[in-house]
């Protein structure tokens, strides 16, 4: 554990943060229309610093594609190719530095999600156990978790070792797309082993001074693909889920074990877990995949009544299909914003930090972009000025995420903000804000403004006497100071399709 602030128990923390006031935060469920936003130019708010701290923010995660996969997410190729290892040693650390530590001194990304059986595949002789495929390869991930100051891993299978598999392989679904695979048996005998395997998993990667901080059973297991993965029932899930849960909470009692990675409570396998005590033992997080969704959904939707107790999160954030869009960016910005402020979730993790230039997917998925050393095509779109072993930032999905791993420090601790609602009770969509302080007691607040024409000012009760720091992100903007205004009142008026963090100075 680092910091000095950190609690004892975490799994605690996490279904505590509820208690402080979740629920009342939720806003009616009311979609809101464009209409609604158009002509809104100004708002008054106030934040209560004054009342108790709603949420504990851990920090945020990033997922890493330490192994290759085929464009489009078509396959497993054979070629070795991942990150760090296709990067020059000074690109490794100019990437730990810049973009994990997001230029801070200390430490910015919290979490690495690892993706167990896809981007960590490598086989054992006898079929049960993941390995590295290539060698290094968890030497390096352990080396890039130290430099960046990242505290651990979120391992999370997307397939189990294929020697625990029906079709022996990775892959969970056939070529033609008409069957999908699984786990060869159900039996308690054969769950009791394949705890057994997985727990060995995570000592593999332990042992070479790796933490992990969360675990997950199956990335959603009710699909197949021509990739790693494994599908499950509920009934399916819930019983392999309480014969290796137990193990990985005797074995890493301080891991925090998440469920179910797509659905969260309200799936059908989160719903076989509520309907289990012994199961719901051992949940302590509930995982959520809105990927690419409008940030308003996190307004408009009750993500926390039916948790029972156990904090909710996206664990995978990215934009599968379409050209990145101004919009998306500061969308992206809302949804960490949204899910925080309604949902009183703990973290947030977009889904690669670097992907390779060669993929379809990369522009929508990755915060950066590489060129691994097999990719030699130099032409003009094809990243003619981007060396082999060398990357570059991908600015509509960095420039969205960034600021919060600059100025939301890890444990910084949320406080709710009075804001102007719409004739009909509904929040503003288009215009965001999110108030916290660091563990050292600094007042810090985002501001956002989705609308592409209109600038909107905001007037801020900041209720602090002192000077705030501006620093504006856009699809085209990191980081760019703006003069200082000293409170408590502050108008700010931010431009269209951009986001801010007051930071009070010194």
């Amino acid at each position: 554990m680092t910091g000095t602030s950190r609690p004892v128990d975490r799994r605690s923390v996490l279904r505590g943060m509820l208690a402080a006031g979740a629920a009342a935060t939720l806003g009616p469920a009311i979609n809101l229309s464009s209409a609604q936003a158009a002509g809104i130019t100004t708002g008054s708010y106030r934040i209560r610093f004054d009342q108790a701290a709603r949420q504990t923010i851990l920090g945020l995660g990033f997922e890493i594609q330490s192994d290759s996969i085929a464009s489009g997410n078509g396959g497993l190729p054979s070629t070795v190719s991942g990150v760090p290892y296709d990067l020059t040693a000074g690109e490794r650390t100019r990437f730990y530095q810049q973009m994990l530590k997001a230029g801070r001194s200390d430490r910015g990304f919290r979490f690495c999600r690892l993706a167990l059986g896809l981007y960590h595949r490598g086989v054992s002789a006898d079929g049960k156990h993941l390995v590295d495929r290539y060698p290094g390869q968890t030497d390096l991930l352990a080396e890039m978790v130290s430099q960046a100051g990242v505290e651990g891993l979120m391992a999370e299978y997307w397939s189990p070792a294929p020697g625990w598999k029906t079709n022996n392989s990775l892959v969970g679904q056939s070529a033609d797309k008409k069957t999908n695979y699984g786990l060869t048996s159900f039996a308690p005998a054969d769950l009791d082993a394949l705890g057994d395997a997985m727990v060995a998993d995570l000592d593999y990667l332990t042992a070479k001074g790796l933490k992990i901080s969360y675990w997950g059973l199956q990335n959603e297991p009710d699909n197949g693909e021509d990739y790693s993965s494994c599908v499950y029932t509920a009934a399916q899930y819930r019983d392999t889920f309480k014969a290796v849960a137990p193990k990985i909470r005797a074995k890493y009692p301080n891991t925090i074990i998440n469920a179910d990675s797509q659905y969260g409570w309200k799936g059908a396998y989160g719903q076989a877990l509520l309907a289990d005590p012994q199961a719901m033992g051992y949940v302590d997080n509930w995982t959520f995949h809105k990927i690419g969704t409008d940030s308003t959904g996190q307004i408009t939707t009750d993500y926390v009544t039916g948790a029972a107790g156990r904090p909710v999160f996206n664990n995978e954030f990215e934009y599968l299909n379409g050209a990145m869009t101004d919009w998306r960016c500061i969308n992206t910005a809302q949804s960490i914003m949204n899910w925080m402020t309604f949902q009183n979730s703990p973290t947030w993790f977009w889904l690669h930090a670097l992907k390779p230039i060669g993929n379809s997917e990369s522009e929508g998925y990755s915060l950066g972009l590489w060129r691994p050393p097999g990719d030699t095509d130099f032409s003009a779109g094809h990243y003619p000025d981007l060396a082999a072993g060398h990357w570059q930032f991908n600015p509509r999905n960095w420039n969205a995420v960034s600021g919060f791993v600059k100025y939301l420090p890890w444990d910084s601790v949320r406080y709710h903000v009075e804001e102007p609602l719409h004739t009909d009770g509904s929040y503003y969509s288009e215009h965001r804000i999110m108030a916290w302080r660091t563990t050292s007691g600094k007042p810090v607040f985002a501001l956002t403004n989705r609308s592409a024409t209109e600038a909107y000012t905001y007037t801020v009760d900041s209720q602090t006497a002192a000077a705030f720091q501006g620093h504006r992100y856009g699809p085209a903007t990191n980081d760019q100071t703006l003069p200082s205004k000293t409170g408590p009142t502050l108008e700010i008026t931010v431009p269209p399709l951009s986001v801010e963090f007051w930071v009070r100075t010194p």
